[in-house]
């Protein structure tokens, strides 16, 4: 295989962004986003800031949304694909301005704009510096926690927009998101104001039993909600666009982002039982993660034609699956008891970042890929999200996923169909009858 489509299967610790693994426990803090609320900390997520007459015309060139109302004070979840219509990255763009607009990502989506940039086609200068805190407040008690910090009502800030109030005499932005599948907000400000503003939080959430989000648990939300996210769910399809591969796959450290930013290949590292030769095998387009409403083709844009067709034709959508617990504990027994146990099962989810992609088999056939692996304690499940074919998509319907690397001892573990998201959205209610 060439070097653009090269598998790597070791395992790279890059740290933990959120600080540590556990502040309470994991299991404490993984019951805050539907009993209390947490506060998280993302302020190490990429920041490409564009301002220019051809702003917003940079990211309809290469996004699959509408641009057509886009209003000063929102924010859009967008995606980028390759020509071939799959993801290479994804984020929150958010509009300050009629000509100024950022946005929010982690993986290469970032370079790829940049590149677009260099080619001369767009009136917009850029920035990539990371500049602001980006804490997430989420959970039903927030709005009550927020609300008594700032002095005033935040329930007119709708679902994916945005506007400024002050703590502790700072600016702020308050963006209304919910990436834990309930009601929550980001807040957004000058580094030198994170802690300063961190504090004022925690102080001020003891009243509200607030907890602090750690790596082991981080990702736990993503899952129940129905997240799908880089590296984790799907490897970015850099090698279907070879020249800014080969632009950017280099270990690029510099003032404006940090190593795992600009490399590429701090983003296809995978796990798994799952194998291929191609590394395609990991892509995944934007119809296979959920995302397939939010494509409008009202506009041109980079991989159209192949988006056009999926959309048209769908192979495989997104699924939740709950594993078996049965077979999942004899995972775990296999530690104390064999000479050659399985992989182990980490709790509540692995903590390396890869994408960890197992077989999913409907008989002797390979009906789908599972990624995002993780315990709820909230629902006392093991679950996944998983890519299926469109056939086994059906909640009920029972598979079998194959546990363990290429290699290594396999177990098969039972797992039966069930919607994704598989948690309650509530994201979206009315925050004037909380």
């Amino acid at each position: 295989m060439g070097k653009n489509t090269e598998i790597n299967r070791t395992q790279v610790d890059v740290g933990f962004p959120w600080g540590k693994l556990e502040f309470t426990d994991w299991m404490d803090e993984s019951m805050s986003w539907k009993e209390t609320c947490y506060i998280g900390d993302w302020s190490w997520l990429d920041e490409f800031h564009a301002k220019g007459p051809d702003a917003i015309k940079l990211f309809s060139d290469l996004c699959g949304s509408s641009f057509a109302k886009f209003d000063i004070g929102q924010a859009k979840h967008v995606v980028m694909c390759s020509r071939k219509g799959k993801v290479i990255g994804e984020g929150i763009l958010m509009r300050f301005a009629e000509d100024e607009v950022e946005f929010q990502t982690r993986g290469p989506g970032t370079t790829w704009l940049e590149f677009n940039v260099k080619k001369g086609r767009y009136n917009v200068t850029t920035d990539c510096t990371i500049s602001k805190f980006k804490l997430h407040v989420q959970g039903p008690k927030s709005p009550a926690l927020l609300e008594k910090l700032t002095g005033e009502s935040l329930r007119d800030i709708k679902f994916m927009y945005f506007r400024t109030s002050r703590i502790k005499g700072r600016d702020v932005f308050f963006l209304r998101q919910g990436m834990a599948g309930e009601i929550g907000y980001e807040l957004q400000g000058p580094n030198s104001d994170k802690d300063t503003v961190f504090d004022a939080i925690m102080e001020a959430g003891k009243e509200f039993g607030i907890r602090r989000l750690g790596s082991r648990t981080a990702m736990i939300n993503h899952l129940e909600a129905c997240f799908p996210t880089i590296t984790h769910d799907y490897i970015p399809a850099v090698a279907d666009e070879p020249e800014y591969y080969e632009a950017y796959n280099v270990k690029v450290d510099d003032d404006r982002s940090p190593l795992w930013f600009r490399s590429f290949e701090r983003c296809t590292k995978v796990k798994g039982s799952f194998d291929a030769d191609d590394i395609s095998a990991w892509h995944r387009s934007p119809v296979e993660l959920g995302w397939a409403k939010n494509i409008k083709f009202d506009h041109d844009f980079h991989g159209r034609e192949a988006l056009e067709a999926e959309v048209s034709n769908p192979k495989r959508t997104i699924v939740t699956l709950v594993w078996n617990l049965d077979d999942v504990m004899d995972v775990w027994a296999s530690v104390f008891r064999d000479d050659v146990p399985y992989d182990f099962m980490d709790m509540p989810r692995g903590q390396w970042f890869v994408m960890y992609a197992n077989s999913v088999m409907k008989g002797d056939r390979l009906v789908g890929v599972t990624s995002s692996r993780g315990f709820s304690r909230y629902f006392q499940q093991m679950l996944s999200l998983c890519t299926i074919d469109i056939e086994h998509s059906k909640p009920g319907t029972e598979v079998t996923v194959v546990w363990g690397d290429p290699g290594h001892r396999k177990k098969l573990i039972r797992a039966t169909v069930a919607p994704a998201p598989y948690k309650e959205d509530k994201r979206k209610i009315d925050v004037s009858k909380v």
